[in-house]
């Protein structure tokens, strides 16, 4: 019997079963991706998280990230995962305190300092007015909408219901549901294509909500409050979007073990 060796993480609430396969020994299926991020017969998380060699002509990059979602999947870009997976590289000796790697979506850089993971997110073009919500790609697809009362509104069912609509449901999108509470302060709930349900926290959906509120009141830098704890996004904009955006926050390993396959 195979016995697998893990780590888990979180960033926010947003918790990710991680595993070092620079050997590339990691059976890639989606039934056993499933199994080990069920919260009752597996390990458990949002996604599971490969931590691979930097493919050769990858640029000169310290690693490669490869997502999937809990449905095992694999999946777009993930905020939170791209945070942990940098703790995770920093815990393994692969850098000091900056790095940069590959995934889905492209090259990205980040900063470790002390328990906290500044990640820089790809630029983003072309965000979509659509009857005052909006939609806009941060590494993945995302739906914003403003509401009131946020705290006690029903992610799940207007989350599900936006998610599985004519316009979304073959491709599936990322549902955010976001509240001014302050200042350049905003509070964020997500509903996840792939999880099928609310999350802690969402990196790229904090980063698309939060550059929302940027182009509406012209502003670089945003506080977040998730379920899962608080996040800043930084971005500098530009003709049609914003460019140099940062994704800030903590992630932390947890826990870690074996498993047999």
């Amino acid at each position: 019997m195979t016995t697998l060796d893990f780590y888990k993480y979180q960033g926010t609430g947003n918790d990710f079963v991680m595993i070092d396969n620079r050997d590339l020994s990691f059976p890639k299926d989606t039934e056993i991706i499933k199994k080990l991020c069920d919260r009752r017969f597996g390990i458990g998380g949002d996604g599971l998280i490969l931590l691979e060699n930097a493919a050769e002509g990858d640029f000169k990059t310290d690693f490669k990230m490869v997502y999937y979602n809990s449905d095992g999947n694999e999946s777009t870009m993930c905020g939170n995962g791209g945070r942990c997976i940098v703790a995770f590289a920093h815990f393994l000796d692969i850098f000091e305190d900056k790095c940069t790697f590959m995934a889905i979506d492209g090259l990205h850089e980040a900063e470790m300092n002390f328990g906290t993971v500044k990640l820089k997110m790809i630029d983003v073009e072309n965000i979509k007015n659509i009857d005052e919500n909006f939609e806009l790609n941060t590494g993945s697809p995302h739906f914003v909408k403003y509401v009131e009362n946020l705290e006690n509104f029903d992610v799940y069912k207007n989350g599900n219901s936006i998610r599985n609509s004519e316009r979304y449901a073959q491709e599936g999108i990322n549902v955010n549901f976001v509240e001014k509470t302050d200042e350049n302060k905003i509070f964020v709930r997500t509903y996840e294509r792939g999880v099928e349900d609310e999350t802690y926290s969402c990196g790229t959906g904090v980063t698309a909500c939060s550059l929302v509120y940027m182009l509406q009141n012209h502003v670089d830098k945003v506080d977040v409050k998730v379920l899962g704890g608080n996040l800043k996004v930084y971005a500098e904009e530009k003709e049609n979007g914003f460019k140099n955006v940062w994704l800030e926050g903590p992630a932390k390993q947890v826990f870690k073990g074996k498993i047999n396959l």
